[in-house]
């Protein structure tokens, strides 16, 4: 009579095999497809300030990563305690700068699953819904870009008349800081621009008692 012990080891071996190459190649080639896929999708909706390709290129590895540890997990229990074991060890440190990023590492993920668990066609189904939707999205950026300017100025008058220049010249203008100190004053506004005209930037800057000026888009909300 088999012992537990013998029966376990007879099961782990059997199990060994319960999963064909072919099998393998066909989830490891949908998830590289699915990965190329979300790789488009992230670079096609990216509206972060610098894009990272090698952020693009892992998201491949994740969907493909994922699916082949799938595959080994649910061919064996004994194989998946063990890579539970050794994968609450993982710490990962790099910052996500995008909150979307986020989104995107969650979507690699869990197509990895799905396609690594044998569920092929809601992997795909599933992933261009999510991709349509973000496209969608995407394409509803704001008409109006916000804008920060920041205007250094010698005195009052200087930034009075700064003021009234960014009034009469910006379609929206609001106030987000405002230091002073002994050489003078420095203002930084949010501006939204009327058909994108940045000539009241040079204005303000030749003005009188204007040490410098700067306008940067920002890629924020502050205003509704």
């Amino acid at each position: 009579m088999n012992s537990f012990n013998d029966v376990f080891k007879s099961g782990f071996l059997d199990s060994l095999n319960s999963f064909s190459v072919l099998d393998v190649v066909i989830a490891l080639g949908v998830s590289f497809v699915m990965g190329l896929f979300i790789f488009f999708i992230y670079k096609r909706t990216y509206a972060g300030v610098m894009y990272s390709a090698s952020f693009g290129v892992s998201l491949i590895a994740m969907t493909m990563i994922t699916a082949l540890v799938i595959i080994a997990v649910t061919s064996n229990v004994v194989l998946s305690l063990g890579m539970v074991g050794a994968l609450s060890i993982v710490r990962f440190r790099t910052a996500i700068k995008e909150p979307m990023d986020i989104a995107f590492l969650f979507w690699a993920i869990a197509i990895g699953i799905v396609i690594g668990a044998g569920l092929i066609v809601l992997g795909v189904a599933g992933s261009v819904i999510i991709g349509v939707v973000l496209v969608v999205f995407s394409l509803k950026k704001e008409v109006d870009v916000p804008y920060i300017l920041v205007v250094s100025c010698a005195d009052k008058n200087a930034e009075e008349t700064a003021y009234e220049i960014i009034q009469s010249d910006a379609k929206k203008s609001a106030v987000r800081s405002k230091s002073v100190t002994k050489a003078g004053t420095e203002l930084t506004y949010e501006v939204r621009l009327k058909n994108e005209n940045t000539d009241f930037v040079n204005k303000i800057s030749s003005c009188s008692g204007v040490n410098n000026v700067v306008l940067v888009s920002y890629n924020g909300e502050y205003m509704s």
